[in-house]
């Protein structure tokens, strides 16, 4: 008989009193085998396979869990404790092993059902692209879901896209029509969750967005017909009587007016009360161009007598196509161009769709720019700055020239008291910006006080607007002036600023004086805006 004399824990204190013999020794295989061995097993509802083992059983000390998929067995573990283990989905025969005191043991067999839970509020949103015809999204999400197919139910194209869960997922089709969609969502469990729907994917018969926005050009650069951009040409008639079929109607997007010839055969575009417009002196005709369906578009220019000479553009179906037509290619057959009086627009093939059509213009590229460096002194350029929050701008003969800057004009900023913190002065560049030639920034600079913060900003005029109405692409850097009352020369490094990106053409310039100070009816002049390495 094994005897044993040692200091007894109190959960083992009973069972050691009633195995011991009168002189208080213990005896250890007189005690059985753990009883009634079993573990309360619960599987997180998470997909992740978690299984938690809480052993428990009559007469252990200590507890040993076989897994039963193959991989090693815990460690013991001591009364009362539990461990986790993750399964692939599927059943398993886990093993629990119980020890007693005197090193006896316990084995019972307990089935794991690892059965991860199939998607459930499965939510799906089917759209049209309000943009492109035929086009539809769809978006799809579900608890427990990790992805999801689209079975988009086009004849011959029985293969699903997939997309992860809440994503998106787009598909054009090559035909519009009424379509079944099939959405089948799914987590590591086997069983999935399906949604079908009928969708009808629309032919876009109408642009949605504005055609591009012009570039900024001086007056003497450009001949406008119709564009909201520049000045028109006065008294066109952009639906003569030419005995044409189709009709014509000026299409609102949103407050901005587009011709809309629908059915188009030919059109014909009286200028200026048939007056004749020279010009030779212009290097395009531009166009912007939306169609859903026509191919091509051939586009003559008129002389009286009547004379006039083609030339066909293809163009691209719902999406603007931006024209831009050689006078050459009207000269090269022989047309004189110093006295049209007339368009003409041709639909290929004849009567095959409707067009809608935006800033027609003539236009050569300046012989100079409004664009870095400034300087201001040109005298052909017009150089309009814009002020906001209470400054006033403008171009005015340098009143201190010296130092520096002995220039003849320069920018004048007043900060009007009470102006905002935020208050300042824009121009718009006819070139844009070229990184390639600098990506720091000078500026002369005077200022009435010394520790000013000039605030130096660029911005995309056409990219999206920000919350205040802004362009959403800029940069910003920041400055601060040393003297009071002389010019002097800032330096701003672009490069310092997290947003920019040399790849950008930014096209306006803005300049804030004693950025974040509210006016106090001071004035600032800025010269020579130029960039360096």
């Amino acid at each position: 008989m094994k005897k044993i004399h040692f200091i007894i824990h109190l959960f083992v204190f009973a069972l050691l009193i009633a195995c011991s013999n009168d002189t208080g020794d213990i005896d250890l295989d007189g005690i059985t085998a753990p009883a009634n061995v079993s573990a309360l097993t619960t599987v997180t509802q998470d997909n992740t396979g978690k299984v938690t083992f809480l052993p428990k059983g009559e007469g252990a000390t200590q507890y040993k869990i076989s897994f039963g998929d193959g991989s090693p067995d815990s460690d013991y573990l001591g009364v009362g404790a539990a461990v986790s283990h993750v399964y692939k989905e599927g059943v398993y025969k886990s093993k629990i092993t119980a020890m007693g005191l005197n090193g006896k043991t316990t084995e019972v067999e307990k089935e794991v059902v690892v059965s991860f839970r199939a998607p459930e509020n499965l939510e799906v949103v089917i759209t049209n692209d309000l943009a492109v015809s035929k086009k539809v999204t769809v978006t799809a999400s579900a608890d427990f879901a990790l992805f999801y197919d689209v079975y988009f139910g086009e004849t011959g194209k029985p293969d699903p896209i997939s997309a992860n869960n809440g994503e998106s997922v787009s598909y054009t089709y090559k035909e519009a029509g009424t379509y079944t969609i099939r959405v089948v969502s799914k987590s590591a469990a086997i069983k999935t969750t399906e949604y079908t729907a009928e969708v009808t994917a629309k032919l876009i018969l109408a642009p949605t967005t504005a055609a591009p926005a012009p570039p900024n050009r001086q007056a003497g650069d450009v001949i406008s017909i119709y564009s909201s951009k520049y000045t028109d040409v006065a008294g066109t008639n952009f639906n003569p009587n030419w005995g044409q079929s189709g009709s014509f109607a000026e299409f609102d997007l949103n407050g901005d007016k587009i011709l809309n010839y629908i059915k188009l055969s030919y059109q014909g575009i009286a200028l200026a009360d048939n007056v004749t417009i020279d010009v030779s002196g212009m290097e395009y005709l531009h166009m912007d161009v939306w169609t859903a369906d026509l191919e091509k578009l051939e586009t003559s220019l008129i002389k009286p007598g009547p004379d006039e000479r083609a030339v066909t553009k293809d163009l691209t179906a719902n999406q603007w196509t931006s024209l831009d037509i050689p006078i050459s290619a009207f000269t090269s057959q022989g047309l004189s161009v110093n006295n049209i009086f007339q368009l003409k627009l041709v639909a290929k093939p004849n009567a095959g769709g409707t067009v809608f059509i935006d800033n027609i213009y003539f236009y050569k590229s300046p012989a100079e720019a409004v664009a870095l460096p400034l300087d201001f002194e040109s005298s052909t350029l017009s150089y309009v700055w814009g002020g906001f929050g209470n400054v006033d701008a403008s171009v005015v003969t340098n009143p201190n020239k010296t130092g520096i800057n002995v220039s003849n004009k320069v920018v004048k900023l007043d900060k009007k008291n009470g102006a905002e913190t935020w208050g300042g002065a824009s121009l718009n560049f006819e070139s844009p910006f070229d990184a390639a030639k600098g990506t720091k920034v000078k500026v002369a600079v005077w200022s009435p006080k010394a520790g000013a913060a000039i605030l130096y900003k660029m911005e995309l005029s056409t990219s999206p607007k920000d919350g205040n109405g802004n362009p959403s692409v800029n940069l910003e850097v920041q400055a601060l002036t040393t003297v009071a009352n002389a010019w002097e020369v800032l330096t701003f490094d672009l490069t310092s600023a997290a947003s920019f990106n040399s790849s950008i053409k930014y096209d306006r310039v803005i300049l804030f004086p004693d950025f974040g100070k509210t006016g106090a009816g001071e004035t600032y002049y800025f010269d020579d805006i130029k960039q360096s390495n």
